[in-house]
């Protein structure tokens, strides 16, 4: 059987094209259907479930609110609560105020250079010590406290047990001297000195703390009472002699 084709080829891609037009029209409707059914199923999520839930949750939050406010001092114990988690870093960064006995035991001079302290002040925020005393033996007396001061050390072991030794004091200054007579009626000095201590005196984590007074081997009363000034090394010879 011999079959003809009578259509010619411009119209055989008419057709083709026709079909293929109908098919990129139907993927686009059921494309635009399947997009239409999701917009309204988001819709549907957002202003009826999103609802929903938005509305449990404000209820739920308004209860707890409620059971809160309900509880008696709860500021109070709010308050509580955020000082004990601060507990660990107030432990760690305390100062160990204590150690000042054993600072005036060291510092204070002996007799005949008697102090008397009528006032002491520990400035932790500033590291300053301020003592207001008196003393019995005049401008002398005064003189060997500071410099019992200044050659004092602190000496303390660290956190890997290792012996460490810093300087006690720096800028040490004497103000306010005036001269006066104490209940007795004996004439004494009046004064105010006034230091920077070293943080290590009353760290937590300096253990064993303890101050040691330092003069370089000399300790007496006219060592003490001599400026450190008057003291140097001998000059060298610029002729190469001794």
């Amino acid at each position: 059987m011999i079959e003809i084709n009578l259509v010619p080829d411009v119209k055989q891609e008419l057709i083709m094209a026709q079909r293929i037009r109908s098919m990129v029209i139907a993927a686009s409707i059921l494309i635009g259907s399947i997009s239409i059914a999701i917009v309204a199923l988001l819709a549907m999520y957002v202003f009826t479930v999103q609802a929903v839930r938005g509305g449990l949750a404000d209820n739920a939050i308004k209860q707890g609110s409620d059971k809160l406010a309900s509880v008696e001092d709860l500021s109070k114990t709010l308050t509580i609560q955020n000082q004990l988690t601060k507990i660990s870093d107030l432990n760690s960064n305390k100062h160990i105020t204590s150690r000042i006995f054993d600072l005036l035991n060291k510092i204070i001079p002996p007799s005949p250079n008697d102090i008397q302290i009528s006032d002491l002040t520990v400035d932790s925020s500033t590291n300053l010590v301020t003592i207001d005393g008196q003393a019995s033996n005049s401008y002398a007396a005064v003189e060997v406290f500071r410099k019992t001061i200044e050659g004092a050390n602190v000496k303390y072991t660290d956190d890997n047990k290792a012996q460490q030794e810093v300087a006690l004091a720096s800028n040490v200054s004497i103000s306010n001297t005036s001269y006066g007579e104490d209940s007795s009626g004996v004439k004494v000095l009046r004064f105010t000195l006034s230091f920077t201590y070293a943080p290590e005196l009353f760290a937590l984590s300096s253990n064993g703390a303890t101050v040691v007074v330092a003069n370089e081997g000399n300790v007496t009363d006219s060592y003490l009472g001599v400026p450190k000034s008057v003291f140097a090394d001998r000059a060298k010879d610029l002729t190469g002699g001794q």
